[in-house]
């Protein structure tokens, strides 16, 4: 029988791999209720907070009245507003670059850059443990690809002494599962030799990383010489939604030129472009958000190591705790919702088999007391799993 999508269906849920989707109903904070129960939230990429500011509510209303709802066309029709080109500006300057493109969400922002620039005859080489995006932009790119061991110089070096034609290496700036930095600058150390070209994808450092909040390009001082293409999200620490490429004016007319993704969308509705532009304002003039996340995420490597418990090498919001079996990550965060305390469970396809996870993220809305109950239901339920653990524990 064709389409038999019931078996598809059942299959995923024996795998312990079925996903639901939680009903939010009310704004983006700590404390939430969803699906009829009020719970705290470890699980949002709102990193610094802004998604429920109010200067950044109020500067959404204002462009709305202003710019009204819908764009109306595609950027190279009718649907490029001056919102659109301030915010492009704002973000050029933001991260150092000559100039930024506006795209509607990452995934469309990664799609574009990698298909533009690369094709049948070039090379595109991507880090295993990429975005589903990146991968997938590869895989269309129509250009040899190849994916080299997670964060190794060694295993890209081999990869691009095979390199054909135009050669495009692409990595996450923070890993989103697991939460760790690229090692930047041995990566880019090793495309130089080569003649390749760096682009970084940095959706969950903007914002967050680096002493204005630059992101993992400024956490590591490099420049436009050492990573050409930047990427990244407006919807994790700014707080609203949409991606931007940011590059040399070549990179940017180049991209409007040939990115399919770019070309044949509707832009983004100019009131988000508003609110984007507050929200990039407020990174920039309070940097307590920062200093304030770092300290909640401190405090939670230190006792999560106290009870026991498996992190990944993290110095950034997302905090993974390794569980081992899907099964068993989904009786954790059970255990936790029971609680109060909601924190979603990562399973395959997301992360390989056999390291499933919680993904417990932090943002600066966050307070301490809310951290220690955290760690407190932890230990609480880190203690009602089986004591056999796939995991070893630190």
């Amino acid at each position: 029988m064709p389409f038999d999508l019931a078996s598809r269906l059942a299959a995923r849920r024996v795998e312990h791999l079925y996903r639901h989707r939680p009903l939010l109903e009310g704004p983006q904070d700590p404390e939430v209720v969803v699906d009829g129960e009020r719970l705290l939230a470890f699980c949002s990429n709102d990193y610094l907070g802004l998604a429920s500011h109010p200067e950044v509510i109020r500067a959404l209303r204002q462009g709305a009245d202003r710019w009204g709802v819908g764009s109306g066309a595609s950027h190279l029709v009718i649907g490029h507003s001056r919102p659109h080109h301030e915010l492009e500006e704002a973000l050029a300057e933001f991260t150092g670059r000559p100039r930024a493109l506006l795209f509607s969400t990452g995934y469309m922002a990664n799609l574009a850059a990698v298909t533009a620039l690369v094709g049948q005859g070039d090379t595109v080489l991507e880090d295993r443990l990429n975005h589903a995006s990146l991968l997938d932009a590869g895989l269309l790119s129509g250009a040899r690809f190849s994916r080299y061991l997670h964060n190794d110089a060694a295993s890209l070096a081999g990869r691009l002494a095979k390199a054909a034609g135009d050669t495009l290496v692409v990595t996450d700036g923070v890993f989103s599962m697991d939460g760790d930095l690229a090692d930047l600058p041995v990566l880019c150390a090793e495309a130089r030799k080569r003649d390749a070209w760096i682009m970084v994808d940095d959706a969950h450092g903007i914002g967050v990383l680096g002493a204005q909040g630059g992101g993992v390009v400024e956490h590591f001082d490099l420049g436009l010489a050492e990573v050409p293409v930047l990427v990244g999200t407006l919807g994790k620490g700014l707080g609203t939604a949409g991606a931007f490429v940011a590059g040399s004016d070549e990179l940017i007319e180049t991209l409007i030129q040939f990115a399919r993704p770019y070309i044949y969308t509707t832009s983004q509705p100019p009131a988000i472009a508003c609110a984007t532009l507050k929200s990039l304002e407020i990174v920039r003039r309070e940097p307590w958000r920062r200093e304030h996340l770092n300290r909640l995420i401190a405090r939670f490597r230190q006792g999560a190591a106290a009870i026991g418990l498996t992190l990944m090498d993290s110095p950034t919001p997302i905090q993974p705790i390794l569980v081992g079996g899907s099964e068993r990550a989904l009786r954790l965060s059970a255990l936790l919702r029971e609680r109060g305390l909601l924190v979603g469970a990562i399973r395959p396809p997301t992360v390989p088999a056999g390291s499933a996870r919680l993904r417990v993220t932090f943002s600066a809305s966050h307070d301490a007391a809310q951290v220690e109950r955290l760690l407190a239901g932890l230990d609480e339920c880190w203690k009602l799993l089986p004591e056999e653990s796939p995991c070893p524990r630190v």
